[in-house]
């Protein structure tokens, strides 16, 4: 049975791994990350993304079908998307967030550049 106390050791380590916690979400928006975006029965997968600027979004199509993430007013394309194949966009500031699929305007998916 415990008392409700922490140790001198639990304390210095709980606040030791805080520190480094935060130290690496800080240094978060220097470190570009590749988000994954699945094409899967007619959807995005998932549908809204939260990123930073210099991260790649990456699409990979898991249906038959060929598609595109295309945005809503043309400013980035993917191009087709055959089954099985992959396609990147890298983003960049003030590029448009929503976008659709060519092929299949009613799938739809949005971006947040935070």
């Amino acid at each position: 049975m415990t008392s409700g106390r922490f140790s001198r050791r639990q304390v210095i380590g709980g606040a030791a791994a805080t520190a480094a916690a935060l130290t690496t979400t800080s240094l978060r928006s220097d470190v570009p990350i590749v988000h994954e975006v699945a094409i899967l029965t007619f959807k995005f997968e998932p549908q809204h993304l939260r990123v930073h600027v210099g991260d790649t979004i990456r699409w990979t199509n898991h249906d038959l079908a060929p598609h595109t993430a295309t945005a809503d007013q043309f400013g980035w394309d993917t191009g087709e998307i055959a089954k099985d194949e992959i396609a990147e966009v890298i983003v960049t500031a003030g590029m448009e967030t929503s976008y659709f699929c060519a092929f299949h305007p009613h799938m739809k998916g949005t971006i947040e550049i935070l």
